[in-house]
C-alpha cells in the first residue's frame, strides 16, 4: 500500500511540474480515481482522461458529454479552476496548432493572460481578436472583422477558434467558425453563467438582424466546452440573475427534481457557493445536453428550450437589445407562457405560482414596463421559430414536463401579454 501511495504521489509531481492543473469537483457521484472511457457506456457525467504533456499519469475532471454517436461527441469540463488546464484540454481535443482566441477587452484583462499561458505551454501559436462587448454588436459586421483578420493571418483549416466570453462572444465566434473556409473546429470557454448553462451548449451560433434575434446563424457543435464556476466572481448581480433564468428554465421544462433542488438552494446558488453552483450548471448543461442529442437540428423535441423566449426575443428586440438582459426577457416570457398555460385550462394554479415565485427569489422580473403590445405581437410574427407567421408556443402542463402548442387564438396571447406587460 505505501509503495502504492508513492508512485501515486510521483505522479502527482510530475503532473504538476508539466503544469497539468488538478481541481476539485463537488459532483456527489465522482469518485477519485474512476476513468470512463468517452467511447463507452457512461452515466451522465462521465470523466474526460487527461494526458499530460509528459505523456505519463492522469488526472480526472468531471465532464457532462453530448452525444451523437459520431465525431462530434464532446465534453463539457465543469470545475473550479479548470481555466489553467485549458491547453491541456484543448490538446487533447484538437489537432491543430494555432489557436484565433476570440473575446473582448474586459474578459481578456480578466482571463486572456490564464488562456494564452495556458496554450503557449501546449505548444500552440494564439491569434488574439478582440471584439466589442454587447449583444448590438452581433452582427454579420463583427463576423466579417473576425474572418478578416484571420484572412490576414493567413490561419488556414487546420486552425481552431476559442471563443472566451459571453454568449455574444460564443455566438459570434462560433459563427466565424462555421464559415471560415467552410468551417474550422470550435471551442467554447464561456464566463458567464448564461453562457455556461445555454448558449456554449447544443451547437447553435449566430448573429442578430435588425428585425429580430439570431437570424443569422447555422449549428456546429463545439469540440470542447471549458466551463469555470469560479468566474462568475466577476459577474454583475444582474449578470447572473439572467443565467439563473435559463437554469431554472431547465427544470420548468424538463427536470421536476431539478426545479425542487432549485426552489430549495436558490440563495446558496445565487451567493455563488461553489458546490451548489457546479452542481446546478452540470445538471442543467445535462438536461439540455439530453434534449440537443434527442433532436440536433430542432426538428422538434429541442423546441421545448424555447421555453419563454418566443415572448422574450420580441422583448428584446422591442427594446432595442438594451431593456432586458436576455436572462431578463426569457423571465418575462416564461412568465407570460405560465399564465397563457392557466388561462387554456392546460394547468394548474400551482404550477403557475411556483415558477413565479422561484423567478422572484431568483430577482428576475415577472411584470413588464407597460410595452406597446401591438409592436411585441408584431414582432413575435417574425421570430425565426414562426411558421407561416404562426407562432408556435411551448407550454407547461405541470413542473419538468412542457408540450408544444400551435393553434392558440391571438385573443388568448393579447389578453395574457396585457395581464402580465401592460400594468407596471
Amino acid at each position: 500500500m505505501l509503495l502504492m501511495i508513492t508512485s501515486v504521489m510521483a505522479d502527482v509531481k510530475r503532473l504538476l511540474d508539466a503544469g497539468v492543473c488538478f481541481c476539485y469537483s463537488c459532483n456527489s457521484s465522482a469518485r477519485a480515481g474512476m476513468i470512463l472511457d468517452p467511447g463507452g457506456a457512461y452515466p451522465a457525467e462521465a470523466w474526460l482522461t487527461i494526458i499530460p504533456p509528459t505523456g505519463k499519469g492522469w488526472t480526472g475532471m468531471p465532464a457532462v458529454w453530448i452525444r451523437f454517436g459520431d465525431k462530434r461527441d464532446y465534453p463539457i469540463v465543469v470545475d473550479p479552476g479548470v481555466l489553467a488546464a485549458t491547453g491541456t484540454l484543448v490538446k487533447k481535443r484538437v489537432q491543430g496548432k494555432t489557436a484565433c482566441l476570440v473575446s473582448h477587452p474586459r474578459i481578456h484583462r480578466l482571463y486572456g493572460k490564464i488562456v494564452e499561458g495556458s496554450l503557449r505551454r501546449s505548444g500552440m501559436k494564439i491569434l488574439r481578436i478582440l471584439v466589442p462587448e454587447g449583444e448590438t454588436t452581433k452582427t454579420l459586421g463583427q463576423v466579417e472583422g473576425v474572418i478578416g483578420q484571420m484572412l490576414h493571418a493567413r490561419l488556414d483549416r487546420a486552425s481552431f477558434i476559442v471563443a472566451l466570453g459571453g454568449g455574444v462572444v460564443g455566438d459570434l465566434a462560433g459563427l466565424a467558425a462555421a464559415i471560415y473556409m467552410r468551417g474550422i473546429e470550435f471551442i467554447q470557454i464561456p464566463t458567464t453563467l448564461l453562457a455556461q448553462v445555454d448558449s456554449s451548449v447544443g451547437g447553435k451560433v449566430g448573429v442578430n438582424h435588425a428585425q429580430g434575434k439570431n437570424l443569422i446563424g447555422a449549428f456546429l457543435q463545439p469540440r470542447l466546452v471549458i466551463t469555470d464556476p469560479q468566474v462568475l466572481k466577476t459577474l454583475t448581480a444582474r449578470q447572473l440573475r439572467s443565467g439563473l433564468a435559463e437554469m431554472i428554465k431547465a427544470g420548468i421544462i424538463a427536470d421536476s427534481g431539478f426545479f425542487r433542488q432549485m426552489e430549495e438552494h436558490i440563495q446558496d446558488i445565487a451567493a455563488l457557493d461553489m458546490k451548489w453552483m457546479s452542481t446546478a450548471i452540470a445538471r442543467s448543461c445535462r438536461i439540455k445536453g439530453r434534449i440537443v442529442e434527442k433532436d440536433e437540428r430542432e426538428k422538434g423535441l429541442r423546441a421545448i428550450l424555447n421555453y419563454g423566449h418566443t415572448f422574450g426575443h420580441a422583448l428584446e428586440a422591442y427594446h432595442q437589445y438594451r431593456g432586458y438582459t436576455h436572462g431578463e426577457a426569457v423571465a418575462l416570457g416564461m412568465a407570460i407562457a405560465a399564465h397563457l398555460a392557466l388561462l387554456l385550462g392546460l394547468c394548474k394554479t400551482e404550477t403557475v405560482s411556483r415558477q413565479i415565485s422561484l423567478l422572484r427569489q431568483a430577482g428576475l422580473p415577472v411584470k413588464g414596463k407597460r410595452e406597446e403590445l401591438n409592436r411585441i405581437e408584431s414582432l413575435m410574427k417574425v421570430d425565426k421559430k414562426a411558421s407561416e407567421g404562426k407562432n408556435k408556443f411551448v407550454l407547461t402542463p405541470h413542473i419538468g414536463h412542457a408540450r408544444i402548442v400551435k393553434q392558440i387564438s391571438s385573443f388568448s396571447v393579447h389578453r395574457v401579454l396585457k395581464a402580465v406587460l401592460g400594468s407596471a
